[in-house]
């Protein structure tokens, strides 16, 4: 068991909740899919760390990874819309050429965070400095193999339907901008990457 006041370094996602619960309860996971959720009973249990990568797509575009105390961001979009008047960034949330409302490619050069010094992703590290190149050394060869051996399928949520928004939350009545629901129609999510 992970003792009080230890933080373990063990990079998590909500995919490995499932796998990790079928453990925990004696189940073996089903075998007719690929599984990308991991068991981290080991670190839960015996602080055993499993090293690995996590990615961030949208579509089928590879927008971020994290590698060990690293994130690497090949994609910027944070898309709060584009009307100042109605859509910005909270208070102490813009970062110059990171929180941006159109999208960025930065597969040439991608904007990196160490993750332990910075977890709230507000200080890029300088792409001119030591830290970013050994980062880099790091991430840009495990990046490169996964596209190399990935094989791509159909993402779940690929399709996008204007309905299922959220288009009178509590308080768009104080902003005078609230919006009437659309009809319902599912499409294919066009992603402009």
């Amino acid at each position: 068991t992970i003792k009080p006041g230890q933080i373990p370094p063990q990079l998590g996602t909500i995919m490995d909740l499932f796998t990790t619960s079928l453990h925990l309860a004696g189940v073996e996971p089903p075998t007719d899919r690929i599984i990308d959720g991991i068991d981290l009973s080991p670190t839960l249990m015996g602080g055993q760390i499993t090293d690995r990568p996590v990615w961030y797509y949208r579509g089928n575009e590879m927008m971020a990874v994290r590698v060990g105390h690293y994130k690497a961001h090949y994609w910027l979009w944070t898309e709060f819309g584009k009307d100042p008047n109605y859509f910005s960034f909270c208070p102490g949330q813009l970062v110059p050429n990171v929180t941006v409302h159109d999208q960025v490619n930065h597969t040439d050069a991608p904007v990196v965070f160490n993750i332990n010094m910075d977890p709230g992703e507000k200080h890029p590290l300088s792409q001119k400095s030591g830290e970013y190149k050994n980062a880099m050394k790091i991430i840009a060869p495990i990046v490169d193999e996964h596209k190399r051996t990935l094989i791509k399928g159909e993402p779940s949520l690929n399709y996008c339907d204007n309905a299922v928004m959220n288009w009178a939350p509590k308080g768009c009545e104080d902003l005078n901008y609230c919006l009437p629901q659309p009809e319902s129609k599912p499409k294919l999510c066009p992603w402009s990457h």
